[in-house]
C-alpha cells in the first residue's frame, strides 16, 4: 500500500468517471447523484484495498475512536473539476458559489443530503 492511501480520496477510476459524467448543464440534483456515485466508488475501492479509517481523539470524551472515514463531498467534487483540468476555472468557481448558496438555502450537509443538527456536547462515536 502506498503512503497516504488511507486518506486518499481521488483515484484514477473516479477521475475517469467524473470526466465521463461531467456536463456544465447538470442541475444540483444531478450533482448530488454524481457525488453519490463517486462516493460509492471510493468506498468500494477502499474496501477492496482493505484501507481502514484513521483513529481520532473524541473532543468530548477524549477516547481514541475510529474516525468518520473519508467521503466525497459535493464541494470536493466541484473543485476536482478544476484540479483535474476537466472544466475551466470561471464556471467551476461560479458553480462552487451557487452550490454554497443552494446548500445554505436548502439546509443540506456537505454531501447534498438534508442535514440534521448534531448537539455540540454529543460524542461523534456514540
Amino acid at each position: 500500500m502506498a503512503s497516504g492511501d488511507e486518506q486518499r480520496i481521488w483515484y484514477s477510476d473516479m477521475i475517469d468517471e467524473l470526466r465521463d459524467q461531467w456536463s456544465e448543464d447538470l442541475d444540483f440534483d444531478a450533482l448530488v447523484q454524481l457525488r453519490d456515485s463517486l462516493d460509492a466508488m471510493l468506498q468500494r475501492i477502499r474496501a477492496e484495498q482493505h484501507l481502514r479509517v484513521p483513529l481520532e481523539r473524541c473532543p468530548v470524551c477524549r477516547r481514541m475512536v475510529e474516525g468518520a472515514g473519508v467521503h466525497v463531498t459535493v464541494r470536493a467534487m466541484i473543485l476536482a473539476l478544476l484540479r483535474q483540468e476537466i472544466a475551466a476555472p470561471e464556471p467551476v468557481y461560479a458553480l462552487e458559489k451557487s452550490w454554497a448558496r443552494h446548500r445554505k438555502q436548502k439546509h443540506l450537509d456537505p454531501y447534498g443530503k438534508p442535514g440534521a443538527p448534531v448537539p455540540a456536547d454529543a460524542c461523534a462515536h456514540a
